[in-house]
């Protein structure tokens, strides 16, 4: 099994380029792994507390339960994945059965801020995108997919996104194994991704 990683800050474009690596594999060789799904649960917390939380930190989210999962995957074995509801800010009750495949790719904001989950990853990709154009997607994807108006996203983001970018996940490039500009230049970078997975999945035991 070959355990990719793929993080950058907030409307980097991840689910771009996790979509190029996909798409040249069939579905039964590749799963995607969200680390959106892995927040916490805020079931004890009423709606009007769970709004205030730093969903931006890594403290928000359950590295525990996904290290377990990763490892479980790793074993061969299925796992029962959350679901979570960004209108809600919490998980919804319910689970989305993952099986174990070839290739696993591991997707979020903070998952290279965590050393344990880190070191699962056999490649570790970091998605640069230009903090204007970052924004840009964030206040388009949370105003009409998210439920937030703009003003809530713009104040979310001076608050608590771009400081937590600046600590959490800009220093995390250090680790990247690869630094994907996301641009219309970036389709090297994307070939030579897709040259390695091609190569560990199909590779042949002489």
């Amino acid at each position: 099994m070959l355990i990719i990683g793929i993080t950058g800050g907030t409307g980097c474009g991840k689910t771009t380029v996790v979509n190029q690596i996909v798409k040249e594999l069939s579905g039964k060789e590749v799963t995607v792994v969200s680390q959106d799904s892995y927040y916490r649960d805020m079931s004890h917390l009423p709606y009007s507390e769970r709004v205030k939380v730093n969903f931006d930190h890594p403290s928000s989210i359950d590295f525990d339960l996904l290290k377990e999962h990763l490892m479980a995957l790793k074993e061969g074995k299925s796992v029962e994945s959350p679901v979570y509801s960004f209108v809600e800010h919490n998980r919804t009750g319910e689970t989305v059965l993952i099986h174990p495949t070839k290739v696993i790719i591991v997707e979020g904001i903070l998952i290279f801020s965590h050393a344990d989950i880190r070191r699962l990853f056999d490649i570790k990709i970091y998605v640069h995108a230009d903090s204007d154009e970052r924004l840009i997607r964030r206040i388009k994807r949370d105003t009409t997919e998210r439920g937030r108006d703009v003003e809530e996203v713009l104040h979310r983001y001076q608050t608590t996104l771009k400081p937590m970018h600046l600590q959490f996940i800009e220093p995390t490039k250090e680790y990247a194994d690869i630094i994907i500009p996301n641009n219309r230049r970036n389709n090297v970078a994307i070939d030579i991704i897709k040259t390695i997975v091609h190569n560990r999945i199909y590779q042949t035991v002489s």
